[in-house]
Protein backbone atom coordinates (compact mmCIF):
# COMPACT_ATOMS: atom_id res chain seq x y z
CA UNK A 1 0.00 0.00 0.00
CA UNK A 2 1.06 3.55 -0.53
CA UNK A 3 -0.04 6.29 1.78
CA UNK A 4 -1.45 9.70 1.09
CA UNK A 5 -2.15 10.44 4.74
CA UNK A 6 -0.15 9.82 7.87
CA UNK A 7 -3.02 7.73 9.19
CA UNK A 8 -2.53 5.21 6.38
CA UNK A 9 1.11 4.71 7.25
CA UNK A 10 0.29 4.51 10.94
CA UNK A 11 -2.13 1.68 10.19
CA UNK A 12 0.56 -0.24 8.29
CA UNK A 13 3.06 0.39 11.08
CA UNK A 14 0.69 -0.79 13.79
CA UNK A 15 -0.15 -3.89 11.76
CA UNK A 16 3.44 -5.09 11.49
CA UNK A 17 4.08 -4.14 15.11
CA UNK A 18 1.13 -6.23 16.19
CA UNK A 19 2.16 -9.16 13.99
CA UNK A 20 5.60 -9.26 15.51
CA UNK A 21 4.29 -8.88 19.05
CA UNK A 22 1.95 -11.83 18.45
CA UNK A 23 4.90 -14.10 17.70
CA UNK A 24 3.64 -14.95 14.22
CA UNK A 25 6.89 -14.11 12.45
CA UNK A 26 9.01 -16.21 14.80
CA UNK A 27 7.30 -19.39 13.67
CA UNK A 28 9.60 -21.33 11.32
CA UNK A 29 6.73 -22.57 9.19
CA UNK A 30 5.50 -19.01 8.71
CA UNK A 31 8.98 -17.99 7.57
CA UNK A 32 9.18 -20.87 5.10
CA UNK A 33 5.76 -20.12 3.68
CA UNK A 34 6.58 -16.45 3.17
CA UNK A 35 9.86 -17.30 1.44
CA UNK A 36 8.05 -19.70 -0.87
CA UNK A 37 5.42 -17.07 -1.60
CA UNK A 38 8.17 -14.58 -2.44
CA UNK A 39 9.70 -17.04 -4.91
CA UNK A 40 6.37 -17.47 -6.71
CA UNK A 41 5.74 -13.73 -6.59
CA UNK A 42 8.85 -13.21 -8.69
CA UNK A 43 8.22 -16.22 -10.92
CA UNK A 44 4.65 -15.25 -11.76
CA UNK A 45 5.52 -11.62 -12.41
CA UNK A 46 9.03 -11.70 -13.88
CA UNK A 47 7.88 -10.39 -17.27
CA UNK A 48 6.00 -7.51 -15.62
CA UNK A 49 9.04 -6.74 -13.49
CA UNK A 50 11.38 -6.78 -16.47
CA UNK A 51 8.99 -4.64 -18.52
CA UNK A 52 8.91 -2.11 -15.69
CA UNK A 53 12.70 -2.07 -15.51
CA UNK A 54 12.79 -1.39 -19.25
CA UNK A 55 10.44 1.56 -18.70
CA UNK A 56 12.55 2.93 -15.85
CA UNK A 57 16.06 2.21 -17.14
CA UNK A 58 15.74 0.92 -20.71
CA UNK A 59 17.21 -2.28 -19.26
CA UNK A 60 17.26 -5.41 -21.40
CA UNK A 61 15.40 -8.52 -20.19
CA UNK A 62 18.67 -10.43 -19.68
CA UNK A 63 20.09 -7.80 -17.34
CA UNK A 64 16.75 -7.35 -15.59
CA UNK A 65 16.15 -11.03 -15.00
CA UNK A 66 19.67 -11.94 -13.89
CA UNK A 67 20.24 -8.78 -11.86
CA UNK A 68 16.86 -8.32 -10.23
CA UNK A 69 14.91 -11.58 -10.40
CA UNK A 70 17.04 -14.70 -10.79
CA UNK A 71 19.48 -13.77 -8.04
CA UNK A 72 16.71 -13.24 -5.49
CA UNK A 73 15.03 -16.51 -6.42
CA UNK A 74 18.31 -18.39 -6.03
CA UNK A 75 18.82 -16.72 -2.65
CA UNK A 76 15.34 -17.81 -1.53
CA UNK A 77 15.99 -21.45 -2.45
CA UNK A 78 19.37 -21.40 -0.69
CA UNK A 79 17.83 -19.83 2.43
CA UNK A 80 15.03 -22.40 2.54
CA UNK A 81 17.56 -25.21 2.31
CA UNK A 82 19.76 -23.77 5.08
CA UNK A 83 17.13 -22.11 7.28
CA UNK A 84 17.37 -24.54 10.20
CA UNK A 85 21.17 -24.54 10.11
CA UNK A 86 21.51 -20.78 9.90
CA UNK A 87 18.98 -20.06 12.66
CA UNK A 88 19.78 -22.85 15.11
CA UNK A 89 20.91 -22.21 18.68
CA UNK A 90 24.63 -22.30 19.36
CA UNK A 91 26.31 -23.99 22.30
CA UNK A 92 29.54 -22.27 23.36
CA UNK A 93 32.55 -24.40 24.31
CA UNK A 94 31.72 -26.93 27.00
CA UNK A 95 35.26 -26.89 28.39
CA UNK A 96 34.15 -23.89 30.45
CA UNK A 97 32.52 -25.24 33.65
CA UNK A 98 29.72 -22.64 33.69
CA UNK A 99 28.86 -23.31 30.05
CA UNK A 100 28.85 -27.05 30.78
CA UNK A 101 26.93 -27.03 34.05
CA UNK A 102 24.58 -24.19 33.12
CA UNK A 103 23.78 -25.42 29.62
CA UNK A 104 24.72 -22.00 28.23
CA UNK A 105 23.06 -21.34 24.88
CA UNK A 106 23.06 -18.51 22.34
CA UNK A 107 19.74 -17.97 20.54
CA UNK A 108 19.30 -16.10 17.26
CA UNK A 109 16.23 -13.98 17.88
CA UNK A 110 14.64 -11.56 15.37
CA UNK A 111 15.30 -7.89 16.07
CA UNK A 112 11.65 -7.00 15.45
CA UNK A 113 10.13 -4.59 12.93
CA UNK A 114 12.59 -3.66 10.21
CA UNK A 115 12.39 -0.95 7.55
CA UNK A 116 14.02 -1.81 4.21
CA UNK A 117 14.66 1.09 1.82
CA UNK A 118 15.67 0.16 -1.73
CA UNK A 119 17.74 1.92 -4.40
CA UNK A 120 16.66 2.59 -7.99
CA UNK A 121 19.50 0.92 -9.91
CA UNK A 122 18.42 -2.63 -8.95
CA UNK A 123 15.07 -1.76 -7.42
CA UNK A 124 13.78 -5.31 -7.03
CA UNK A 125 16.95 -7.10 -5.90
CA UNK A 126 17.91 -4.41 -3.41
CA UNK A 127 14.46 -4.53 -1.84
CA UNK A 128 13.67 -8.24 -1.86
CA UNK A 129 17.07 -9.74 -1.06
CA UNK A 130 17.23 -7.96 2.32
CA UNK A 131 13.58 -8.91 2.81
CA UNK A 132 14.48 -12.58 2.37
CA UNK A 133 17.06 -12.28 5.16
CA UNK A 134 14.68 -10.37 7.43
CA UNK A 135 11.89 -12.94 6.98
CA UNK A 136 14.33 -15.81 7.52
CA UNK A 137 15.44 -14.17 10.77
CA UNK A 138 11.81 -13.87 11.91
CA UNK A 139 11.30 -10.13 11.54
CA UNK A 140 8.22 -8.20 10.46
CA UNK A 141 8.97 -5.88 7.54
CA UNK A 142 8.02 -2.57 6.00
CA UNK A 143 9.30 -2.36 2.43
CA UNK A 144 9.96 1.02 0.79
CA UNK A 145 10.68 0.66 -2.95
CA UNK A 146 12.56 3.41 -4.75
CA UNK A 147 10.18 6.09 -5.99
CA UNK A 148 12.77 7.07 -8.62
CA UNK A 149 12.19 3.78 -10.46
CA UNK A 150 8.48 4.53 -10.48
CA UNK A 151 7.25 1.86 -12.91
CA UNK A 152 8.99 -0.87 -10.90
CA UNK A 153 7.66 0.65 -7.67
CA UNK A 154 4.12 0.41 -9.04
CA UNK A 155 4.52 -3.29 -9.82
CA UNK A 156 5.96 -4.03 -6.38
CA UNK A 157 3.19 -2.09 -4.67
CA UNK A 158 0.66 -4.27 -6.46
CA UNK A 159 2.20 -7.74 -6.16
CA UNK A 160 3.64 -7.70 -2.64
CA UNK A 161 0.21 -7.62 -0.90
CA UNK A 162 -1.08 -10.24 -3.33
CA UNK A 163 1.52 -12.81 -2.27
CA UNK A 164 2.85 -11.88 1.16
CA UNK A 165 1.25 -11.82 4.62
CA UNK A 166 -0.06 -8.26 4.81
CA UNK A 167 -0.31 -8.37 8.59
CA UNK A 168 3.47 -8.68 8.93
CA UNK A 169 4.87 -7.49 5.58
CA UNK A 170 3.80 -4.15 4.14
CA UNK A 171 4.99 -2.29 1.07
CA UNK A 172 4.65 1.51 1.16
CA UNK A 173 5.38 4.16 -1.46
CA UNK A 174 6.95 7.37 -0.28
CA UNK A 175 8.87 10.33 -1.59
CA UNK A 176 11.32 12.47 0.40
CA UNK A 177 8.55 14.33 2.28
CA UNK A 178 6.75 11.13 3.28
CA UNK A 179 10.06 9.51 4.25
CA UNK A 180 10.55 12.22 6.82
CA UNK A 181 7.37 11.11 8.54
CA UNK A 182 8.25 7.41 8.27
CA UNK A 183 11.64 7.98 9.89
CA UNK A 184 10.01 9.62 12.90
CA UNK A 185 8.81 6.15 13.92
CA UNK A 186 10.85 3.72 15.96
CA UNK A 187 12.05 0.68 14.09
CA UNK A 188 14.09 -2.20 15.46
CA UNK A 189 16.36 -2.12 12.42
CA UNK A 190 16.74 -0.03 9.27
CA UNK A 191 18.35 -1.42 6.12
CA UNK A 192 19.17 1.17 3.46
CA UNK A 193 20.86 0.90 0.06
CA UNK A 194 21.83 4.14 -1.64
CA UNK A 195 24.09 7.15 -1.31
CA UNK A 196 26.20 8.20 1.70
CA UNK A 197 24.45 11.60 1.84
CA UNK A 198 21.00 10.06 2.28
CA UNK A 199 22.46 7.48 4.67
CA UNK A 200 23.55 10.31 6.97
CA UNK A 201 19.96 11.60 7.12
CA UNK A 202 18.63 8.13 7.90
CA UNK A 203 21.36 7.55 10.48
CA UNK A 204 20.49 10.79 12.27
CA UNK A 205 16.81 9.81 12.41
CA UNK A 206 17.66 6.28 13.60
CA UNK A 207 19.93 7.64 16.33
CA UNK A 208 16.97 9.32 18.02
CA UNK A 209 15.61 5.84 18.77
CA UNK A 210 18.99 4.08 19.07
CA UNK A 211 17.91 1.99 16.10
CA UNK A 212 20.63 -0.20 14.56
CA UNK A 213 21.23 0.32 10.85
CA UNK A 214 22.76 -1.47 7.90
CA UNK A 215 23.98 0.76 5.08
CA UNK A 216 24.95 -0.60 1.68
CA UNK A 217 26.43 2.42 -0.05
CA UNK A 218 29.13 2.68 -2.70
CA UNK A 219 32.26 4.68 -3.25
CA UNK A 220 34.88 5.26 -5.89
CA UNK A 221 35.85 1.64 -6.58
CA UNK A 222 39.23 1.62 -8.37
CA UNK A 223 40.68 -0.87 -10.82
CA UNK A 224 44.44 -1.10 -10.29
CA UNK A 225 46.31 -2.43 -13.32
CA UNK A 226 49.86 -3.56 -12.55
CA UNK A 227 52.64 -4.34 -15.03
CA UNK A 228 52.06 -8.09 -14.77
CA UNK A 229 48.36 -7.90 -15.74
CA UNK A 230 46.88 -9.80 -18.67
CA UNK A 231 45.82 -6.70 -20.60
CA UNK A 232 43.23 -8.22 -22.89
CA UNK A 233 41.31 -9.94 -20.08
CA UNK A 234 41.76 -6.90 -17.84
CA UNK A 235 40.21 -4.63 -20.46
CA UNK A 236 37.40 -7.10 -21.15
CA UNK A 237 36.46 -7.40 -17.47
CA UNK A 238 36.62 -3.65 -16.84
CA UNK A 239 34.63 -2.85 -19.99
CA UNK A 240 31.80 -5.29 -19.31
CA UNK A 241 31.51 -4.01 -15.72
CA UNK A 242 31.27 -0.43 -16.99
CA UNK A 243 28.78 -1.48 -19.67
CA UNK A 244 26.40 -3.27 -17.30
CA UNK A 245 23.46 -1.06 -16.26
CA UNK A 246 25.32 1.83 -17.95
CA UNK A 247 27.72 1.91 -15.01
CA UNK A 248 24.89 2.58 -12.54
CA UNK A 249 26.17 -0.02 -10.10
CA UNK A 250 27.61 0.50 -6.62
CA UNK A 251 30.33 -2.04 -7.46
CA UNK A 252 31.14 -0.36 -10.77
CA UNK A 253 34.74 0.46 -11.75
CA UNK A 254 34.85 4.16 -10.96
CA UNK A 255 38.31 4.80 -12.39
CA UNK A 256 41.36 2.90 -13.62
CA UNK A 257 44.80 3.36 -12.08
CA UNK A 258 47.18 1.92 -14.66
CA UNK A 259 50.96 1.73 -14.95
CA UNK A 260 51.96 4.44 -17.48
CA UNK A 261 53.70 1.92 -19.72
CA UNK A 262 50.42 0.03 -20.13
CA UNK A 263 48.02 2.93 -20.64
CA UNK A 264 47.97 3.04 -24.44
CA UNK A 265 47.60 -0.72 -25.04
CA UNK A 266 44.99 -0.96 -22.26
CA UNK A 267 42.93 1.87 -23.74
CA UNK A 268 43.17 0.23 -27.17
CA UNK A 269 41.87 -3.04 -25.72
CA UNK A 270 39.08 -1.21 -23.86
CA UNK A 271 37.98 0.46 -27.10
CA UNK A 272 37.95 -2.86 -28.92
CA UNK A 273 35.82 -4.55 -26.28
CA UNK A 274 33.40 -1.62 -26.06
CA UNK A 275 33.04 -1.77 -29.86
CA UNK A 276 32.18 -5.45 -29.55
CA UNK A 277 29.66 -4.91 -26.77
CA UNK A 278 27.97 -2.05 -28.61
CA UNK A 279 28.00 -3.76 -31.99
CA UNK A 280 30.05 -0.86 -33.38
CA UNK A 281 31.45 2.35 -31.95
CA UNK A 282 28.59 4.56 -33.13
CA UNK A 283 25.87 2.03 -32.48
CA UNK A 284 23.13 2.57 -29.90
CA UNK A 285 21.96 -0.99 -29.22
CA UNK A 286 18.51 -1.70 -27.85
CA UNK A 287 20.03 -3.85 -25.10
CA UNK A 288 22.08 -1.01 -23.59
CA UNK A 289 20.71 0.52 -20.38
CA UNK A 290 20.04 4.26 -20.24
CA UNK A 291 20.50 6.78 -17.44
CA UNK A 292 17.69 6.76 -14.87
CA UNK A 293 16.55 10.40 -15.26
CA UNK A 294 17.49 13.91 -16.40
CA UNK A 295 18.96 14.84 -13.04
CA UNK A 296 21.50 11.99 -13.17
CA UNK A 297 22.14 12.66 -16.86
CA UNK A 298 22.87 16.34 -16.20
CA UNK A 299 25.20 15.46 -13.31
CA UNK A 300 27.25 13.14 -15.53
CA UNK A 301 27.34 15.65 -18.36
CA UNK A 302 28.49 18.39 -15.99
CA UNK A 303 31.31 16.22 -14.65
CA UNK A 304 32.39 15.37 -18.18
CA UNK A 305 32.32 19.00 -19.31
CA UNK A 306 34.60 20.07 -16.44
CA UNK A 307 37.23 17.38 -16.77
CA UNK A 308 40.76 18.35 -17.75
CA UNK A 309 41.15 14.94 -19.37
CA UNK A 310 40.62 14.02 -23.00
CA UNK A 311 37.69 12.00 -24.32
CA UNK A 312 39.26 9.29 -26.49
CA UNK A 313 36.22 7.06 -26.89
CA UNK A 314 32.47 7.54 -26.77
CA UNK A 315 30.96 10.72 -25.43
CA UNK A 316 27.78 10.38 -27.50
CA UNK A 317 24.69 11.19 -25.48
CA UNK A 318 21.07 12.22 -25.88
CA UNK A 319 19.26 13.92 -23.04
CA UNK A 320 15.84 13.22 -24.51
CA UNK A 321 16.32 9.46 -24.60
CA UNK A 322 18.79 9.47 -21.67
CA UNK A 323 21.30 7.50 -23.76
CA UNK A 324 24.88 8.02 -22.54
CA UNK A 325 27.51 5.98 -24.36
CA UNK A 326 30.45 4.30 -22.64
CA UNK A 327 33.08 7.03 -22.51
CA UNK A 328 36.84 6.70 -21.93
CA UNK A 329 38.74 9.74 -20.66
CA UNK A 330 42.56 9.77 -20.48
CA UNK A 331 44.96 12.25 -18.92
CA UNK A 332 42.90 12.47 -15.74
CA UNK A 333 44.84 13.88 -12.79
CA UNK A 334 44.13 13.85 -9.04
CA UNK A 335 41.64 16.59 -8.23
CA UNK A 336 39.84 16.24 -11.56
CA UNK A 337 36.05 16.60 -11.65
CA UNK A 338 35.76 12.93 -12.65
CA UNK A 339 37.47 11.93 -9.41
CA UNK A 340 35.48 14.29 -7.20
CA UNK A 341 32.62 11.88 -6.50
CA UNK A 342 31.31 8.42 -7.28
CA UNK A 343 30.48 8.56 -11.00
CA UNK A 344 27.67 5.99 -11.04
CA UNK A 345 27.59 6.12 -14.81
CA UNK A 346 29.35 4.95 -18.00
CA UNK A 347 32.31 7.37 -17.84
CA UNK A 348 35.69 5.64 -17.37
CA UNK A 349 38.58 7.90 -16.27
CA UNK A 350 42.10 6.55 -16.88
CA UNK A 351 44.74 7.70 -14.39
CA UNK A 352 48.48 7.06 -14.83
CA UNK A 353 49.85 5.46 -11.67
CA UNK A 354 52.54 2.91 -10.91
CA UNK A 355 51.65 0.32 -8.27
CA UNK A 356 52.96 2.36 -5.33
CA UNK A 357 51.08 5.45 -6.49
CA UNK A 358 47.91 3.43 -7.02
CA UNK A 359 48.11 2.07 -3.48
CA UNK A 360 48.71 5.56 -2.09
CA UNK A 361 45.85 7.08 -4.08
CA UNK A 362 43.40 4.36 -3.01
CA UNK A 363 44.45 4.55 0.63
CA UNK A 364 44.23 8.34 0.70
CA UNK A 365 40.51 8.61 -0.09
CA UNK A 366 37.32 7.21 1.36
CA UNK A 367 37.23 3.43 1.64
CA UNK A 368 35.60 2.05 -1.52
CA UNK A 369 33.02 -0.72 -1.62
CA UNK A 370 35.44 -2.78 -3.71
CA UNK A 371 38.95 -2.81 -5.12
CA UNK A 372 39.79 -4.61 -8.36
CA UNK A 373 43.49 -5.39 -8.66
CA UNK A 374 44.83 -6.84 -11.90
CA UNK A 375 48.14 -8.53 -11.15
CA UNK A 376 49.70 -11.98 -11.21
CA UNK A 377 52.16 -11.17 -8.43
CA UNK A 378 51.33 -12.62 -5.01
CA UNK A 379 53.35 -9.87 -3.33
CA UNK A 380 51.20 -7.19 -4.97
CA UNK A 381 48.00 -9.00 -4.01
CA UNK A 382 49.26 -9.11 -0.42
CA UNK A 383 49.95 -5.37 -0.50
CA UNK A 384 46.41 -4.65 -1.69
CA UNK A 385 45.02 -6.64 1.24
CA UNK A 386 47.47 -5.30 3.82
CA UNK A 387 47.74 -1.64 2.82
CA UNK A 388 44.20 -0.71 1.81
CA UNK A 389 40.68 -0.96 3.18
CA UNK A 390 37.54 -1.73 1.19
CA UNK A 391 34.30 -3.62 1.45
CA UNK A 392 35.71 -6.44 -0.68
CA UNK A 393 38.39 -7.30 -3.22
CA UNK A 394 38.35 -9.17 -6.52
CA UNK A 395 41.65 -9.99 -8.17
CA UNK A 396 41.91 -10.08 -11.97
CA UNK A 397 38.19 -9.54 -12.50
CA UNK A 398 35.43 -7.28 -11.20
CA UNK A 399 32.67 -7.84 -8.63
CA UNK A 400 33.08 -11.61 -8.38
CA UNK A 401 33.34 -11.48 -4.59
CA UNK A 402 29.69 -10.37 -4.36
CA UNK A 403 28.58 -13.54 -6.17
CA UNK A 404 30.43 -15.97 -3.88
CA UNK A 405 28.08 -18.20 -1.90
CA UNK A 406 27.43 -17.64 1.82
CA UNK A 407 30.05 -14.90 2.25
CA UNK A 408 29.40 -11.46 3.75
CA UNK A 409 28.83 -8.49 1.45
CA UNK A 410 29.05 -4.96 2.73
CA UNK A 411 31.11 -1.79 2.90
CA UNK A 412 33.41 -0.14 5.38
CA UNK A 413 33.60 3.50 6.38
CA UNK A 414 31.96 5.72 3.78
CA UNK A 415 30.98 2.71 1.64
CA UNK A 416 28.68 1.29 4.27
CA UNK A 417 28.31 -0.55 7.53
CA UNK A 418 26.95 -3.99 8.24
CA UNK A 419 26.67 -6.91 5.86
CA UNK A 420 24.27 -9.44 4.40
CA UNK A 421 23.93 -12.39 1.97
CA UNK A 422 23.40 -15.95 3.13
CA UNK A 423 23.83 -16.58 6.86
CA UNK A 424 25.24 -13.08 7.33
CA UNK A 425 21.90 -11.57 6.34
CA UNK A 426 20.13 -13.55 9.03
CA UNK A 427 22.70 -12.39 11.58
CA UNK A 428 22.14 -8.77 10.49
CA UNK A 429 18.44 -9.00 11.37
CA UNK A 430 19.01 -11.04 14.55
CA UNK A 431 19.87 -10.43 18.18
CA UNK A 432 22.22 -13.00 19.68
CA UNK A 433 20.64 -13.69 23.06
CA UNK A 434 22.54 -15.71 25.65
CA UNK A 435 20.81 -17.72 28.34
CA UNK A 436 22.22 -20.03 31.00
CA UNK A 437 21.17 -21.79 34.19
CA UNK A 438 22.46 -21.75 37.73
CA UNK A 439 24.94 -24.50 38.56
CA UNK A 440 23.42 -27.43 40.49
CA UNK A 441 22.41 -26.43 44.00
CA UNK A 442 24.48 -29.21 45.53
CA UNK A 443 27.62 -27.35 44.33
CA UNK A 444 26.57 -24.21 46.18
CA UNK A 445 29.03 -24.93 48.94
CA UNK A 446 31.89 -24.47 46.52
CA UNK A 447 30.69 -20.97 45.70
CA UNK A 448 30.84 -19.51 49.21
CA UNK A 449 33.46 -17.01 48.11
CA UNK A 450 30.89 -15.11 46.02
CA UNK A 451 28.89 -14.07 49.10
CA UNK A 452 29.65 -11.22 51.55
CA UNK A 453 31.40 -10.45 53.78
CA UNK A 454 34.24 -9.92 51.29
CA UNK A 455 37.94 -10.48 51.87
CA UNK A 456 41.14 -10.74 49.90
CA UNK A 457 41.23 -14.45 50.63
CA UNK A 458 37.73 -14.94 49.23
CA UNK A 459 38.56 -12.86 46.18
CA UNK A 460 41.53 -15.08 45.43
CA UNK A 461 39.44 -18.19 45.89
CA UNK A 462 36.87 -16.83 43.45
CA UNK A 463 39.47 -15.71 40.91
CA UNK A 464 42.94 -16.90 41.74
CA UNK A 465 45.91 -14.71 40.74
CA UNK A 466 47.26 -15.86 37.40
CA UNK A 467 50.79 -15.88 36.08
CA UNK A 468 50.58 -15.19 32.33
CA UNK A 469 52.59 -17.18 29.79
CA UNK A 470 54.47 -14.01 28.70
CA UNK A 471 56.74 -11.41 30.31
CA UNK A 472 56.33 -7.62 30.59
CA UNK A 473 57.88 -7.12 27.15
CA UNK A 474 55.36 -9.43 25.55
CA UNK A 475 57.79 -12.31 25.09
CA UNK A 476 56.36 -15.79 25.54
CA UNK A 477 57.68 -17.71 28.51
CA UNK A 478 58.39 -21.42 28.56
CA UNK A 479 55.62 -22.47 30.92
CA UNK A 480 51.84 -22.42 30.53
CA UNK A 481 50.26 -20.60 33.45
CA UNK A 482 46.96 -21.90 34.68
CA UNK A 483 44.42 -20.43 37.05
CA UNK A 484 44.03 -22.67 40.08
CA UNK A 485 40.39 -21.69 40.40
CA UNK A 486 39.45 -22.42 36.77
CA UNK A 487 41.32 -25.73 36.82
CA UNK A 488 39.80 -26.66 40.15
CA UNK A 489 36.23 -25.95 39.07
CA UNK A 490 36.85 -27.92 35.87
CA UNK A 491 38.09 -30.89 37.88
CA UNK A 492 35.09 -30.62 40.19
CA UNK A 493 32.68 -30.46 37.28
CA UNK A 494 34.08 -33.65 35.78
CA UNK A 495 34.38 -35.33 39.17
CA UNK A 496 30.74 -34.60 39.91
CA UNK A 497 29.79 -37.03 37.21
CA UNK A 498 31.44 -39.94 38.97
CA UNK A 499 31.55 -39.32 42.75
CA UNK A 500 29.09 -38.48 45.49
CA UNK A 501 28.05 -34.98 46.58
CA UNK A 502 29.88 -35.27 49.94
CA UNK A 503 33.11 -36.35 48.21
CA UNK A 504 32.96 -33.36 45.83
CA UNK A 505 32.41 -30.88 48.67
CA UNK A 506 35.18 -32.43 50.74
CA UNK A 507 37.62 -32.33 47.83
CA UNK A 508 36.60 -28.77 46.92
CA UNK A 509 37.09 -27.49 50.47
CA UNK A 510 40.63 -28.84 50.56
CA UNK A 511 41.46 -27.53 47.06
CA UNK A 512 40.31 -23.97 47.79
CA UNK A 513 42.05 -23.61 51.15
Amino acid sequence: MGFSTTAEFDQAYQSVRGAFASGTTKNKEWRRRQLKCAWWMIEDNKKRICDALYTDLHKHYQESYTGDCGGVQADILRTLKKLDEWTKDERPGRSDPLNFLGGTTVRKEPLGVTLIISAWNFPVNLLLQPMVAAIAAGCAVILKPSDVASATQDVLMEIVPQYMDTDAIRCVSAGPQEMGYILEHRFDHIFYTGSPNVAKIIHAAAAKHLTPVTFELGGQCPAIVAESANLDLTAKHIAVTKFMNAGQVCLNVNHVLVHPSLREPLVADLMRHFDTFLGGKANNPEYYTHIINERSFDRLERLLEHTSGKIVYGGQRNRQSLYFAPTIVTGVKPGDSLLSEELFGPILPIVDADFNTAISHTRGGEHPLAIYAFTTQDAEKARILNETQSGGVTFNDCALHVACRDVPFGGVGNSGQGRYHGPHGILTFSHLRTHTNAIPSWLEGLMAARYPPYSVEKAHKMSAPVTPPFDRDGNDTTFAARSKWVLGVGVLAVSALFVSRDQVISFGSKWLK
